[in-house]
């Protein structure tokens, strides 16, 4: 397995340590540890695909891997934050369900041995939601901290900002599907 796939695998394998770190309250500063942890699985995106492109090392497995893991990462904190009130439901129903579509189609365009890779906004949906995800998590770390002023609504903040993922998410989830409709055949 070379670098870039050891990557997305990483972040598969470090998704749920992040999921526990913010879920367990008892940890001192978990909100902290999450952040770190999100952080780094957030890097390791960053990095797989363009030590994949600068070495000649892209594979089906990381065509179709490493979307998994974002979808993995970005969904754990989308779960995260609806428990603690922090994201409406209806912003992640639309974000799942455009997840859902999407994967639906790369695995049809498999099984009739088309590979689809992620598109430019598909990319800019993913970043989107790891930028505002870090966001959020910084102003649970500053209120935990005491830094974050006591009249800043986070709840309001963080369903705004999921908000404009969610949208995004549409776009790109119609623009891929549309794309996919011409490489795949749908009458099977």
């Amino acid at each position: 397995m070379n670098t870039p796939n050891k990557l997305t695998v990483m972040r598969m394998l470090i998704t749920p340590v992040f999921l526990a770190f913010y879920l367990i309250k008892d940890i001192p500063h978990s909100a902290l540890w999450a952040l770190i942890i999100f952080l780094i699985a957030s890097v390791t995106d960053a990095v797989d695909g363009r030590l994949a492109r600068k070495y000649n090392q892209v594979t089906v497995f990381g065509k179709l891997a490493d979307p998994v893991a974002d979808k993995m990462l970005t969904t754990a904190a989308l779960l995260a934050f609806m428990n603690d009130g922090l994201c409406s439901i209806w912003t992640v129903f639309i974000i799942l369900t455009r997840e859902f579509a999407v994967t639906s189609a790369r695995l049809i365009a498999s099984s009739q041995g088309v590979i689809i890779p992620a598109n430019i906004w598909g990319k800019v949906k993913t970043v989107s939601q790891m930028v505002f995800t870090v966001a959020v998590l910084a102003m649970l770390v500053f209120k935990d901290f005491g830094i974050m002023p006591e009249n800043v609504n986070i709840a309001l903040i963080s369903n705004i900002l999921l908000g404009i993922t969610a949208v995004l998410a549409v776009i790109s989830g119609i623009i891929y599907l549309i794309k996919a409709k011409d490489k795949i055949d749908i009458t099977m």
